[in-house]
């Protein structure tokens, strides 16, 4: 099995503006306890990007989880976007898809994609917006998202929503400009081999951490210092410092990375029995679901 030493979970953020309150970093060791890592006056989408690519450079045996959904659904229609003659092939050039048709938008925002005439035709854009092949109901979903359903492990929302506070379609599209940008400089499980040395990428829920830290089901953000010290212990995680702040962003990214370290060691989690070499190429996979 592979070994990291370092584990961190980045928060990611969908949000126009630059710096997104949102973004949330933080890393653990083989010893010690968590610790946010902080940038002034916030993180960019940039700044992340730029700090992985150093990262990268550096070879650290790090694993680094991303809050996002790496790909859209996929294999329930057997297309990306049905009905346009540009639908990619596989997850890396849906990412350059969503790369080109936002090349002028600043901060990694999405905004022209969304405007395409023919990729806005899949998205609920707003309660009264909905694309003429939106699906109804939540949207459409990719294996994994209807395998955590099935297994109650999550309830997961469908990126082609982009209305609510639960949405996750912006951040996802947004982190899918990012890892395009990353130019492969870091292997991405499961659609890159698990590299023997070096730092990886792995898309993560944090909400699968949350309950393996004791929070309920629906009940799972922590805002304060007594339901993170709560979490970590549940964890065997030692307590850090105080922090710069307490929300709920940061809280995720502590308990996540806390979370990983003992994950990462645990077989099952790289070979869950749903994961076929298709849908690791064309939806990706969430760490953590089994």
């Amino acid at each position: 099995m592979r070994q990291f030493t370092e584990f961190t979970c980045i928060d990611w953020s969908g949000a126009k503006t630059e710096r997104p309150i949102g973004i949330a970093a933080a890393t653990i060791g083989m010893e010690g306890p968590p610790a946010l890592i902080d940038k002034d006056p916030r993180w960019s989408r940039e700044d992340i990007r730029d700090w992985l690519i150093a990262l990268a450079h550096k070879k650290s045996d790090m694993l680094v989880g991303f809050d996002l959904s790496m790909a859209l659904p996929y294999l329930d229609r057997d297309c990306y976007f049905p009905e346009w003659s540009e639908s990619p092939a596989n997850a890396r050039q849906l990412w350059q898809l969503v790369e080109s048709l936002s090349v002028n938008d600043p901060h990694l925002n999405i905004l022209s994609f969304l405007d395409h005439p023919q990729a806005r035709r899949h998205f609920r854009h707003s309660r009264d917006d909905l694309g003429d092949l939106f699906s109804g109901g939540s949207g459409r979903l990719r294996v994994v998202e209807e395998h955590q359903r099935i297994t109650g492990q999550t309830n997961s929302t469908s990126c082609f929503n982009l209305v609510g506070a639960a949405q996750v379609g912006k951040s996802s599209l947004t982190g899918m400009r990012m890892l395009h940008q990353l130019n492969d400089s870091i292997p991405i499980w499961p659609f890159d081999p698990i590299p023997e040395s070096g730092p990886m990428i792995v898309e993560i829920y944090t909400t699968i951490a949350a309950l393996a830290a004791g929070m309920p089901k629906g009940k799972s953000k922590i805002r304060d210092r007594v339901g993170l010290e709560h979490a970590l212990r549940k964890l065997n995680t030692p307590l850090p410092g105080e922090l710069s702040r307490y929300d709920d962003h940061s809280a995720d990214a502590i308990i996540t990375a806390a979370w990983m370290k003992t994950a990462s060691i645990a077989p099952r989690l790289w070979q869950p029995p749903r994961l076929t070499d298709e849908i690791a190429e064309k939806e990706g996979w969430t760490f953590g679901v089994f």
